[in-house]
Parts: C-alpha cells; structure tokens; sequence
C-alpha cells in the first residue's frame, strides 16, 4: 500500500529538510532500487511539461512470509502470477510545487493489456512486472511515469507502526467479512496491522473497490495530518524512524538519485496535508467478465483528466469537474 505511506512521506519529507539533508547517505543506502522497471523508451509517451512529473505508487498484494520490497527484501519483488497490484495510484507533482494530485485508478479496472487481451489492470504486473505495468497506464491514459515505486504489505504496517499508529473517522458501522472485523462508527485508533485490514476492505462498502480507494486515500490523509499535528516533522527523533521505516521498506525504480529526493524535499517544503487533492479516475459502471467483478472506466470524461495530468492542468480541469475530488476527511 505505497501509496498511503510512501507518498505522505514524500510529500511532506519536504518540512523536514535539514534532516533530510544530513541522513541523505544513509537513507539513500536503506532504499531499494529497482531496475529495468520501465519499458522500452520508443513506445512511451512525452513527459511532462516543466518540470511537472507523474509518478506511479502501486501497493503490492503479495502476502510473502519476508520483506519482497524495501532494504530487507530476500524475496522477489515479482514472480509470474504470484501478486497483482493492490493499489495503483498516479500521483501529479505540477511545476510550481504548491500541491500534489494523487489519482487513483481502480485495480479492477477491464483495460487492454499487451499481448494478453483485455484484463483487470491490477493484472499487468502479476503478468509482466513493474514494466508492463506501467506500459498499460501509459497506454491507457497517454501520461508518461517519470518515476515508479513500489511496497508491499509488511512495509505498510511497518510505516503504519513507526508513526505509532493512525486515527480515521468512520460514519457507519460496517462489518468486514473478508478480515472478519467489525468496525465501531466513530474515531478508530489502527495500528499496522489494523490499518491494513482497514485499507483493504471492498465488501460492505459502497460501490465496492470504489469504496476501499476512499477509504485509502481517507488513510492517507489521516497519516499526512497525524505526522503534523504529532510534531513529528518537527522532532528530528521521530522524524528520523519515519524516515528509516520507510527508505528500508520502499523499492524505487533506479533512476530516482538521491540527488532528486533531495531536490523535492527543498521542492515540497511549504506543502501540507491540505494541499494534498484526491480523486479518482472516472468510472463508467460495474459489470463481470465471465466470473470477475470488473469496473469499466469511462473514456470521455478518463481522456479528459488524462490530459490534464500531461499537460499540467489538473488544478484547472477539477475546477470544472468539482465531483471529481473525493472528500474523505470522513469514510463508511
């Protein structure tokens, strides 16, 4: 679940600088590279204008018995057929710095796949890996991913523990009958390894995969503004076993220096939870495809974000598309 761990960080790493700075060698040691992540350059799409960048955060479903992300990895982080992609989500860094779009795309999404037909989306990386992955969102959406990262279940939790836990509010009681876990209407305090049976939950929730993406990005949020209000960014101690937790459990694609987290972090310093949009690609209806539940995307309305985000003008299309922007201070 990278992207509600992974991406707060590296939003807000940008407050803590000065740290940031002086541990650069060693957190540059604990992350993980990855290479050969992205597919061939002559099909990809042109980048960004500016120094605008998209960046690719996809949670790995993989329950291995170790670390298959991260510094302390000894399993692979793909074997064929062996994990899909939990949570896909394309995060938009505009030129000017001020915030960040995170998209989610939902993993049942029916899309075409090279040389497979068509499949769910979360599919493509247990076909082929972190680059036919990202061929498939580059196809599908036109956006190019400058950068690709990746971490998997026991980071999550790691990262979910290291901040001492996370506090979500919820309206309704629901029962989730896949982690058999009843969550109480109201605040929930989740630990690790609650809050990844909190982030994972489809049934019961509406709309389903719709449902559990809210209810990520609503994680996400909470993990963004906890760091703030705990004054974690502010006390080098804390700071520094967020830190740690998450280079030691994050894979990036090899490309990404040390250099250019350190460029981001002076970027980014002035952003905070509330600058931090979500949304969610539009969506056309539910269905199946022979035995699969699937969601089918909506082209029109898909190419018109899709564009935004290649050309730097989401904050522009989600002024005119104000139900775009999911709200998720509060999730069922």
């Amino acid at each position: 679940m990278l992207a509600v761990a992974a991406a707060a960080a590296m939003l807000l790493v940008g407050a803590a600088a000065g740290l940031f700075l002086e541990r650069q060698r060693t957190y540059d040691r604990n992350i993980r590279r990855i290479p050969d992540a992205f597919p061939a350059e002559s099909n990809r799409p042109v980048r960004a204008p500016g120094r605008a960048q998209n960046w690719l955060l996809v949670g790995s479903d993989r329950r291995a018995d170790r670390a298959t992300t991260g510094r302390d990895a000894n399993q692979l982080l793909w074997r064929y057929g062996a994990q899909r992609a939990d949570t896909i989500m394309l995060v938009h860094l505009p030129a000017d710095r001020d915030r960040a779009y995170l998209v989610s795309l939902p993993r049942d999404s029916w899309v075409p796949i090279q040389g497979r037909g068509n499949a769910k989306l979360n599919a493509a990386f247990s076909f082929g890996g972190p680059p036919l992955l990202i061929a498939t969102i580059e196809r599908l959406t036109g956006v190019r991913v400058d950068h690709f990262a990746i971490l998997d279940f026991e980071g999550f939790k790691s990262m979910t523990d290291a901040l001492g836990g996370v506090d979500v509010h919820v309206t309704r009681t629901v029962w989730a009958p896949a982690q058999k876990v009843l969550w109480p209407a109201g605040t929930l305090h989740l630990d690790g390894a609650r809050a990844l049976d909190f982030v994972r939950q489809r049934h019961n929730l509406p709309g389903g995969d719709l449902g559990r993406i809210k209810r990520q990005q609503a994680f996400l949020k909470a993990l963004a503004g906890q760091m703030v209000e705990q004054g974690t960014l502010a006390n080098p101690l804390k700071l520094n076993t967020l830190l740690e937790a998450l280079t030691k459990a994050v894979s990036l694609d090899e490309s990404l220096t040390i250099s250019m987290l350190r460029t981001m972090a002076l970027q980014f310093r002035s952003v905070r939870p509330g600058d931090v949009v979500f949304a969610t690609a539009p969506v056309a209806g539910t269905g199946t495809e022979g035995r699969q539940s699937v969601v089918y995307l909506d082209p029109a309305k898909g190419q018109q974000l899709y564009r935004a985000l290649r050309e730097d003008t989401v904050e522009e299309y989600l002024a005119g598309a104000g139900d775009a922007v999911n709200q998720v201070d509060q999730v069922r």
